[in-house]
C-alpha cells in the first residue's frame, strides 16, 4: 500500500465535482436553449423591442380653388423606456426644464413597470432638436403628424379641428373622419448597439397609407370677405355675435360660412366648447320679418292674393286674440307688394289669415323649416315648427311676423335660395370632392333637389316684390350700384329667459337676399345678434350684405348689367 498514489482519492473527488459541475452547466444550457427558449425569447423581445401603432398622414383639406386650409406637420413626440432609464430622477429633472412640466410627473411615468410610456406628445420642432442633443438615457423621440391650420381662424367653424391623437372632433374634420384619417400600422421600437431606443425606418418600410384629401365648395377669398365684414359690423354695433352665409342658389353649394366670434383651431385647449359651436347650424332663432317672404310665397302660390291686391293697414293697429299687433307706420290701403316692401305686420297677418293654419304650415315645411337640411356638417338642428293642432289663438298671426317659430340660419338661406332658383329647394353641401393618397377621385358631389315648394311663376313674382324691398322699401341699404338686388329685412325681439316674455332691449337684426336678381349667382344671409345701438335689420345687416356682395361679385367675374354712375368732382 505504500506504493499507492496518496492523491488518487482527491483527484477522483475533484473529477466527480467537475463532472457534476459540467453536467449542471450542460443541463442549464439545455434548459435555456431548449426548454425555456420560447419564454426567454419573448422576454428578451419585451425588454428590447416594443410595438407601437402609428397612423398614416391625415389628409389635407382644400378650398374650391385648391388653397390649403388644413394640413399635417411632422413634429416631435417624446417617449420613455422605464427599464432603460438609469437615473429616473435626473432624467425627469432635465426633461422637466425643457418641457416645462413638473419633474415629479415625468419621474412617476419613468418608474412605472412598463416597457413604453409617452412623456409628451407633439412638441414644437425646436424642443425636439434640443432633446435629441441631450441624449438622455431611456428617452427617445419619434416624429408624429400634428394638424395645422395655416389660415388660423379663417373658416374655423366649418373646418373644426382634430385632437391630439389626430381624430376629428368638430366640423369637416369630424364629419369626414373616415376619409381623412390615415391607415394604421404597427412599428417596432428597438435598442441600438449603445442601448438607445430607436424608431426604425428601413428601405422597405413605406409607412401606413395616408388619408384622403377633401376639397370644399367654400372659397377662401369669399370666406375672408364675409368674416372681415361680419367682424367689423359686430364690433361697430357692439353686438354679441353674428353669422354670414353665402350660397350658390342653383346648386346649394356653400361658398362661405362665417360665425362671430371666431376661434383659432390651432389653439383650442383654452377655448370653451360654446366658442367653437357652429351657430349657423345649431342655433334656431325667431326670424322676425324675414318670415314674411314665405307667407307671401304661400299666398301667391295658392292665389289667395296677388301682388296688386289691396290690403287695409288699419292705420298701424290691429287686435288679434285680445292682443294688439302694431306697424311702424300708420298705413291705410296698400298693395300686397307694398305690404312686403314696407314690412307691414298687419298686412302679413291678414295674408296668413287668408291662407289658414293648414296651408301655411304645409308651405313652411315645404320650404324646409322644421327639418334638417342634411348638410354634410355635424350638429345641425331641425328648428321648431308647430303642428296646427298645437296652435294657440294667436299662433297664426305670430308665425306670419316671425314669432312662435324657430329657424336656423342654414334653413333660412336655403329657403330663400329656392326662390332665387325658380322654386327648386336644393340640399346644401360643403364638400365638392374627395381624392385618395394617389390623387384618384373617390367622391364627387352632385347638386341634389329636395323638392319644389312653389312654381317658377310664383318665384318670379315674389322676386319682383323682393326687388322692391331694396329699391323703395326697408332694404335700401343693401342696394349695389349696377346690380339688381332682391331681399328682405328682419328685426326680431329675443325671449328674455328670466321673464319668459320678449325682451325690450335684445334683438336680432337680419337681411337675406340674392343678386343679381335676374340671374342669381349669390344668396347671402346676414344675422347680427344683439346689436346695442340701432337693431333694425335694414340698418345693421343690410349694409353687410351689400359690402360682401359688391366684393364677391367682381371676384366671381359677375359683371354689372346696369352702368355704374360715377360722381365727378368739379373744380
Amino acid at each position: 500500500m505504500t506504493g499507492a498514489d496518496p492523491y488518487r482519492r482527491r483527484r477522483i473527488v475533484a473529477a466527480l465535482v467537475l463532472m457534476v459541475g459540467f453536467a449542471a452547466v450542460l443541463f442549464r444550457l439545455f434548459s435555456l436553449q431548449v426548454l425555456q427558449a420560447a419564454e426567454l425569447t419573448l422576454k428578451a423581445d419585451r425588454q428590447h423591442r416594443k410595438a407601437v401603432t402609428i397612423e398614416g398622414e391625415r389628409g389635407a383639406i382644400y378650398d374650391r380653388r385648391g388653397k390649403v386650409l388644413a394640413m399635417n406637420m411632422e413634429v416631435p413626440s417624446v417617449f420613455g423606456v422605464p427599464a432603460s432609464a438609469g437615473n429616473p430622477s435626473r432624467v425627469a429633472r432635465d426633461l422637466g426644464r425643457l418641457l416645462h412640466v413638473q419633474a415629479s410627473e415625468i419621474e412617476k411615468k419613468l418608474r412605472q413597470e412598463r416597457s413604453f410610456v409617452w412623456i409628451a406628445r407633439k412638441l414644437e420642432p425646436e424642443q425636439g432638436r434640443r432633446l435629441e442633443r441631450m441624449a438622455l438615457e431611456g428617452i427617445g423621440v419619434v416624429m408624429e403628424g400634428r394638424r395645422f391650420y395655416p389660415k388660423g381662424p379663417l373658416m374655423s367653424h366649418v373646418l373644426g379641428f382634430a385632437g391630439m391623437d389626430g381624430q376629428g372632433l368638430e366640423g369637416i374634420e369630424r364629419r369626414y373622419e373616415p376619409y381623412l384619417r390615415g391607415a394604421k400600422q404597427s412599428v417596432v421600437l428597438q435598442r441600438d448597439a449603445l442601448g438607445r431606443t430607436v424608431f426604425p425606418k428601413g428601405p422597405n418600410d413605406l409607412g401606413p397609407a395616408p388619408g384622403h384629401s377633401v376639397t370644399l365648395t367654400a372659397d377662401e377669398v369669399i370666406q375672408y370677405i364675409a368674416e372681415k365684414e361680419l367682424e367689423e359690423a359686430v364690433a361697430a354695433s357692439h353686438a354679441k355675435g353674428g353669422i354670414v352665409i353665402v350660397m350658390e342658389p342653383r346648386t346649394g353649394a356653400i361658398l362661405a360660412m362665417a360665425v362671430s366670434p371666431r376661434f383659432d383651431p390651432n389653439a383650442v385647449r383654452a377655448i370653451s366648447a360654446d366658442r367653437w359651436r357652429n351657430r349657423a347650424l345649431t342655433d334656431a332663432f325667431e326670424p322676425g320679418s324675414t318670415m314674411k317672404i314665405f307667407v307671401a310665397a304661400a299666398a301667391l302660390e295658392e292665389k289667395v292674393l296677388a301682388p296688386g291686391t289691396l290690403i287695409y293697414g288699419e292705420q298701424g293697429r290691429m287686435v288679434v286674440a285680445n292682443t294688439v299687433i302694431h306697424d311702424h307706420d300708420k298705413s291705410g290701403w296698400m298693395t300686397f307688394a307694398q305690404v312686403i316692401q314696407r314690412s307691414s305686420n298687419i298686412g302679413a297677418v291678414k295674408a296668413a289669415l287668408s291662407l289658414g293654419e293648414t296651408r301655411l304650415h304645409r308651405f313652411l315645411t315645404a320650404f324646409g323649416f322644421g327639418e334638417r337640411a342634411e348638410i354634410d356638417l355635424p350638429g345641425e338642428a331641425a328648428g321648431l315648427v308647430k303642428e296646427p293642432r298645437d296652435y294657440g289663438r294667436r299662433s297664426l298671426a305670430s308665425i306670419a311676423i316671425g314669432q312662435e317659430i324657430g329657424v336656423t340660419p342654414l334653413q333660412l338661406i336655403t329657403a330663400v335660395s329656392a326662390i332665387a332658383n325658380g322654386g327648386w329647394l336644393m340640399k346644401p353641401f360643403v364638400v365638392s370632392e374627395i381624392r385618395d393618397g394617389s390623387g384618384q377621385l373617390v367622391f364627387q358631389a352632385v347638386p341634389q333637389v329636395r323638392r319644389r315648394p312653389i312654381a317658377p311663376e310664383t318665384a318670379q313674382a315674389l322676386g319682383a316684390i323682393l326687388e322692391g324691398v331694396v329699391v323703395v322699401g326697408t332694404g335700401s341699404r343693401a342696394a349695389i350700384p349696377g346690380y339688381r338686388v332682391a331681399g328682405k329685412t328682419g328685426t326680431a325681439q329675443k325671449i328674455d329667459p328670466e321673464t319668459g316674455g320678449y325682451s325690450p332691449t335684445q334683438f336680432v337684426g337680419s337681411f337675406v337676399g340674392y343678386v343679381p336678381a335676374e340671374d342669381p349667382r349669390l344668396a347671402i344671409l346676414v344675422v347680427i345678434d344683439e346689436p346695442q345701438d340701432e337693431a333694425w335689420g335694414g340698418v345693421v345687416a343690410a349694409p353687410v350684405f351689400r359690402r360682401v356682395a359688391e366684393q364677391a361679385l367682381p371676384y366671381l367675374r359677375v359683371s354689372p348689367r346696369e352702368p355704374v354712375k360715377l360722381a365727378l368732382a368739379a373744380q
